[in-house]
């Protein structure tokens, strides 16, 4: 166990607690996919438990980038975020996942009415494509897993734009 975290633990730990949010990430997308594709619904009720586990790492990966990587140096870390564009877009998808996490619960789902929660919740798409984009632009030499991450978004995001077009109006006319 011990000497695992390698010769800078920090980054080890970030890297960790930033693979994990994307993989709770593209967890809670697959609820809709298999229902979308094979018919079976029965992991939708798993979705929102999967997301806010997908926060509750992306808090951990900021957390440890702020307190252990900067020392709560707020001044670097701004200075951070707007010169390093894998940061800026790493900030970004944590930031579409705050409204996310508020409103994971079934008061939120009422207080805003179906309809407008879902829409809002729609937020998970963008802040996944951030955050694997965070990944890639992060990752300096070896890209087979970032790529990895990008090819299961894409699946999941191509069969959700599937769906969505073939539901429209006049999409089978097409």
């Amino acid at each position: 166990m011990r000497g695992e975290l390698g010769a800078n633990p920090i980054e080890a730990v970030l890297n960790r607690f930033g693979f994990w949010t994307l993989v709770f990430v593209l967890f809670a997308l697959l609820p809709t996919a298999l229902r979308l594709v094979t018919g079976w619904g029965e992991a939708i009720r798993y979705r929102r438990r999967i997301g806010l586990f997908a926060f509750f790492y992306a808090c951990l990966h900021l957390a440890t980038y702020v307190v252990l990587d900067h020392f709560f140096d707020l001044p670097a870390i701004v200075e951070d975020i707007v010169k390093r564009k894998f940061i800026t877009v790493g900030f970004a998808a944590l930031v579409l996942m705050i409204p996310l996490a508020l409103t994971s619960t079934d008061r939120a789902v009422r207080r805003l009415g179906y309809v407008r929660w879902q829409r809002w919740h729609r937020l998970i798409y963008g802040s996944a494509v951030l955050g694997v984009v965070h990944f890639v632009w992060r990752v300096k030499a070896d890209h087979r897993v970032p790529s990895i991450f990008a090819a299961v978004l894409t699946l999941l995001l191509a069969i959700r734009a599937l769906a969505v077009r073939r539901h429209r109006p006049g999409a089978a006319a097409s």
